[in-house]
């Protein structure tokens, strides 16, 4: 279940725009989700091999070029088939919260 909602989050932040793998992580730790590269790198390769994502090298004043990755139509696709499992999935938590107090 985790694996999956760490993919919602990547394609979640990477709706709002292009993102270095290290951004994407900070994102993450905002939101009190935390991620090590160790775990996200799969991830990204697993989205992209899926045509979720897209990415491209760009030159770097510190240190070496950075791979940028970006959602791709596919992805957008995907991401909203999730917002809605994901609403449904919230919808029916609270109905069994509300029935057990």
């Amino acid at each position: 279940m985790r694996k999956g909602v760490l993919e919602y989050c990547i394609l979640s932040v990477l709706s709002d725009g292009d993102a270095y793998a290290s951004d994407i992580i900070n994102r993450l730790k905002e939101a009190k989700m935390i991620v090590v590269e160790g775990t996200l790198y799969p991830l990204l390769t697993r989205q992209k091999n899926a045509q979720l994502l897209s990415y491209r090298w760009e030159e770097s004043t510190q240190g070496p070029p950075r791979k940028y990755y970006s959602i791709t139509e596919k992805g957008k696709d995907f991401l909203n088939s999730m917002d809605i499992s994901w609403q449904e999935l919230v919808n029916s938590v609270n109905k069994l919260r509300i029935k057990s107090t």
